[in-house]
């Protein structure tokens, strides 16, 4: 089968940068637009994500929110999650293990939300999702809730997440940014930007962090460089191109064992994995894009991507509190590499002439994915509940090559906007995928080949009460997978991918003189062709379960008076199955599904004056069960935190971010049903950042 390689990209970003550097003097000066940082819901703004066409937010039926990089900074969000966790009805369900998770209407995991840069998407392999990480060099984060299949593909069920990088600028200019704080955190970052001869610009963003953590052996470090050009070959034709590298080296922290089946405050310090645990992300990408203006109207676009990760994992990962020897067993010796490459191409036209926006193109992307383990994860270990020393990783199971998969996928879009007046907008749209996954066990020899296919669609209509009022109604369909694509195995070859269909609709509002937005939406959403079992055979697994969701949205942000402004939103979803039978034939019908809250809400209010800023914020998460009988649950939490700022002029500022004010002991998630995630205990932290 031929592939995509790596060479592809080289050798086209080497023909690119050739031909940059053939270009006459003649050329014309290229326009290069940035998108200004604002406060606010960012309804007026094009949207990168709810649409390939590059609508407004408040004319996209879907529910739509954008955070700003102003907004992030004044917020102290250190991480890509904890600021998206601070939109509408997002949770945060992330370990060391899946790297990034969310939950989010109803549906959580991997396979059910999509995390991009730029609009580009790095697929799942074995459940994880590493990249990108964090805030720094992105303008702003936009978040789609509810199926976005139609514009992304497979896996979207309940959200999709997209990081958009600041763009290369003509006009230079430089900011820098260094924090000191709790767990001994220390983290810097620079970028800076500016014109590439007469025609080009440049942009170069570098960020690096490290901590002791707030648990023993609690250390972890992250860094990244990322860089990006655009040049106008011709008058019609711009060249952009981006290379980045990240490494992270996470908390290796696995979750602190239940005492009793509750949290106890005495463990919450403690580290129960082993001294010499590793966890490691590695993530390479390089895009070039050629964009030719071929008239007025029509515009052709053609993208080429390379990503590479690699992932390290040795930890021992599940801990048991035994109350009657009083020691920790722990257990499942786990040793992991995930070796991944993707090679994609996107070749789109876009249409703007008359009533009609139209957008269309053909994606294909080749992904060859290696799992290295250490299967069957044997090894056992007993540590006293505290003092105690870790150990080493010793497992009796050598770390050997596990299988290969080369997975090659194609899919066609459309998409059309059509005014039909000035007040009624009609956006439709529709999408096919197909997955073709090779597998080879590194075991035995043995293989097999399967085909999953998607098609998605959507139909929506908007309708301008007044210039700042809009009202919609939309229908989406979408599909997510059983299990991540890059890792079917045989077992999984038989099913199809699951079917997601949701009705919703809404309204978005922008207040006179631009002094508040909000929005609310109902939606109703149905997932069917999940995995349940035969109830002729409870050991056979089939398709044939569902499940389904409904809630309500409400979000808001408004200048309360000139020196207030309130940010607040709030989530509600009823979420069941609606037919699912698990081990012994026992019916989880009418249970919620595990990691998903019935509510959740986020509020943030400033006050600005004379150069000071004093922001405060609180994070509310419901209830949430551990498992789909609904026999455990995560308790809400409720956490406080402020933030303090000072312009000391006009190009520097200092800022003081106090996170859990209240010091609350609570679990983020769960990763199994002995022990919780906790989230970290009160700290501060001071940053200087500099802008020239």
């Amino acid at each position: 089968m031929n592939h995509l390689t790596p060479l592809a990209t080289a050798a086209a970003l080497l023909c690119a940068t050739t031909a940059l550097a053939q270009q006459p003097d003649t050329m014309p000066t290229v326009t290069i637009q940035g998108t200004a940082t604002q406060d606010g819901l960012g309804l007026t703004r094009a949207t990168a994500t709810g649409s390939r066409l590059n609508l407004n937010a408040q004319d996209v039926p879907a529910s739509v929110e954008s955070l700003s990089a102003a907004t992030m900074q004044e917020r102290g969000d250190l991480l890509i999650k904890d600021a998206v966790t601070r939109t509408t009805g997002l949770t945060d369900t992330s370990s060391p293990g899946n790297g990034v998770s969310f939950s989010s209407r109803g549906f959580n995991g991997s396979n059910s939300f999509a995390l991009l840069e730029n609009g580009q998407r790095l697929l799942v392999g074995s459940g994880t999702s590493t990249y990108p990480a964090d805030p720094w060099g992105y303008d702003y984060i936009e978040v789609l809730r509810g199926p976005g299949s139609v514009v992304y593909g497979s896996g979207t069920t309940g959200a999709t997440i997209n990081a958009v990088r600041k763009a290369p600028q003509r006009t230079t200019s430089w900011e820098a940014m260094a924090g000191y704080g709790g767990g001994k955190a220390l983290r810097g970052g620079v970028g800076g930007t500016g014109a590439l001869g007469d025609k080009g610009a440049f942009r170069i963003d570098a960020y690096a962090d490290r901590a002791d953590g707030f648990i023993n052996r609690g250390d972890s470090r992250h860094g990244k460089v990322l860089t990006s050009l655009t040049y106008a070959l011709t008058p019609d034709v711009d060249l952009d191109m981006q290379l980045d590298h990240m490494e992270q080296k996470p908390q290796r922290y696995f979750g602190t064992p239940l005492v009793n089946g509750a949290l106890a405050p005495q463990l919450r310090d403690e580290n129960y994995n082993v001294a010499d645990a590793d966890i490691a992300y590695v993530d390479d990408k390089a895009v070039a894009r050629l964009t030719w203006r071929a008239s007025p109207a029509l515009t052709i676009s053609d993208e080429l991507a390379y990503f590479k990760a690699r992932r390290n994992w040795r930890n021992v990962e599940y801990y048991v509190y035994d109350a009657v020897a009083n020691v920790v067993d722990r257990s499942d010796y786990l040793a992991l590499h995930h070796d991944q490459e993707q090679t994609a191409n996107r070749l789109e036209a876009r249409w703007n002439g008359g009533a009609h926006k139209v957008v269309g193109g053909w994606e294909v992307a080749t992904i060859n994915f290696k799992h290295t383990n250490n299967s069957p994860y044997r090894g056992a270990s007993t540590v006293a509940p505290t003092g105690f020393d870790p150990g080493l990783f010793d497992s009796p199971d050598p770390i050997r090559p596990g299988f290969a998969t080369d997975t090659t996928t194609n899919a066609a879009y459309v998409e059309d906007a059509y005014a039909i007046s000035e007040r009624l907008l009609l956006l439709a749209g529709a999408r096919h995928d197909r997955y073709r996954v090779s597998r080879l066990n590194l075991q035995d020899g043995s293989a097999f080949d399967a085909t999953l296919i998607s098609n998605a669609a959507r139909v929506g209509l908007t309708y301008r009460l007044t210039p700042q009022t809009s009202v919609y109604g939309q229908f989406s369909s979408g599909s997510d997978p059983v299990t991540s694509i890059l890792s079917l195995n045989l077992a999984n070859a038989k099913f199809d991918l699951t079917r997601s269909r949701q009705v919703e609709t809404g309204i978005k509002q922008v207040l006179a003189g631009g002094k508040g937005e909000w929005t609310a939406a109902i939606y109703k959403i149905t997932k069917d062709d999940i995995i349940t079992r035969d109830p002729a055979n409870p050991s056979v697994s089939i398709q044939g379960g569902s499940q389904s969701s409904r809630g309500a949205e409400v979000t808001a942000s408004a200048q309360l008076a000139p020196a207030w402004r309130l940010d607040a939103n709030a989530a509600y979803t009823d979420a069941k199955f609606d037919e699912l039978l698990e081990g012994g034939n026992v019916s989880r019908a009418g249970n919620r599904p595990a990691d998903v809250p019935k509510t959740s809400a986020n509020l943030w209010l400033s006050y600005r004056v004379n150069g000071w800023r004093a922001s405060t914020g609180a994070r509310y998460v419901g209830e949430r069960f551990i498992d789909n009988g609904n026999t455990q649950t995560l308790p809400a939490y409720t956490t406080f935190d402020a933030s303090l700022a000072w312009a000391v002029d006009r190009n520097v500022s200092v800022q003081l971010n106090l996170r859990n004010l209240s010091d609350r002991l609570y679990a983020v998630t769960s990763y199994s049903d002995s022990q919780y995630l906790l989230g970290d205990r009160r700290h501060a932290e001071v940053t200087v950042q500099w802008r020239y």
